[in-house]
């Protein structure tokens, strides 16, 4: 049985204020929303029965904002420990220490990923002053309470140059997973943009740096469908044969085994970018999979550059990315280097 994983967020309070935050992009001065418990256990049994209906296993990803900042936060995690569902939580590093990660882990706390956006002076100046180093600090809690842990890395061209030194502090550190995306922008006025070319270059240069520490005991999650490309050049992916032609076996998971809830109760798409398509409070999570607005973002043969390509089952790019940079989200990916004949 498959997994099908929800990014639920439960709190928009958080202790930064990052520049590349959907939450509070473009100084919009949200009000800050945190669920209810009451509108907690009721997210939460609408997962399991859409889990249920579907024939799918429930994997939470827990987050905000900052989750361990949310009034019934330890509520939450006990609840996972007596339904026996295993979770990973996506926080912040300020409020971890080895008696708070010896109780995650107890409740049943599997991972823990955090965000480290460039070296010190790059990373401090996009989220908190001193946070670099505390994310660095607050790793020996996790792993001394034996909790997986992982790095996470949001690139534009503000940080591109840094990621071979990130990968070197990551490894060093002995972080348990690390893993890249890309930008993907909020307003058409940013001007965060990688070419093909650099991001294609950017790419060669990580791939030497994973081969590198290949036996260091960290692990490298090739997150960006564009790695499916590079590998597939490099001859290191090679298309199956016999394969449904119907059928999307990897790529973009929007619209296939993921979901997003928000402190409201919106439910998206992707978080990436503005794709409502219900309300988890008012609708059933399992009609809202299956209805017309998450059938739009399954409509591959509109993708106008990734339809007509070998890879479209395999890879499909970030259509989130694209939909920050274009507004369309069927458009070409503008990192993308493979020419597509016409």
């Amino acid at each position: 049985m498959e997994y099908f994983a929800f990014q639920w967020h439960i709190t928009d309070s958080c202790d930064q204020r990052c520049q590349h935050c959907y939450i509070f992009s473009e100084n919009n001065h949200t009000t800050l929303k945190e669920m209810s418990w009451t509108e907690i256990e009721s997210v939460f049994e609408n997962c399991q029965d859409m889990c249920k209906k579907a024939n799918r296993i429930p994997y939470f990803y827990i987050t905000g904002g900052d989750p361990i900042l949310h009034s019934r936060f330890w509520d939450l995690m006990e609840l996972f420990k007596v339904r026996k569902i295993a979770f990973t939580i996506l926080g912040n590093p300020f409020h971890l220490n080895d008696e708070v990660c010896k109780k995650l882990k107890d409740y049943g706390c599997e991972r823990y990923q955090l965000s480290i956006d460039g070296l010190r002076e790059t990373h401090d100046a996009m989220r908190k002053q001193g946070s670099f180093d505390i994310t660095f600090e607050k790793l020996k809690c996790l792993h001394n309470a034996g909790i997986r842990s992982a790095i996470m890395t949001t690139v534009s061209w503000i940080n591109a140059e840094e990621l071979p030194g990130i990968i070197d502090i990551v490894v060093e550190n002995r972080v348990n997973v690390f893993a890249f995306a890309r930008y993907a922008p909020t307003s058409f006025e940013k001007s965060t943009h990688l070419t093909p070319e650099k991001y294609r270059e950017l790419l060669e240069i990580c791939w030497q740096k994973f081969e590198l520490y290949k036996e260091s005991g960290t692990s490298f999650n090739l997150k960006d469908h564009l790695w499916t490309l590079f590998l597939h050049e490099k001859g290191l992916f090679k298309i199956p044969e016999n394969l449904n032609e119907d059928v999307i076996y990897e790529g973009c998971n929007c619209a296939n085994c993921h979901l997003t809830i928000l402190p409201k109760g919106d439910v998206y798409a992707c978080r990436r970018f503005e794709s409502n398509i219900g309300n988890v409070f008012t609708e059933n999570l399992y009609d809202i999979f299956l209805s017309e607005k998450m059938d739009s973002y399954r409509d591959y043969s509109k993708f106008e550059k990734c339809s007509s390509c070998e890879l479209k089952r395999f890879c499909r790019g970030c259509p989130a990315v694209t939909y920050g940079y274009t507004g369309d989200y069927y458009g070409a990916d503008p990192q993308c280097w493979k020419k597509i004949a016409v």
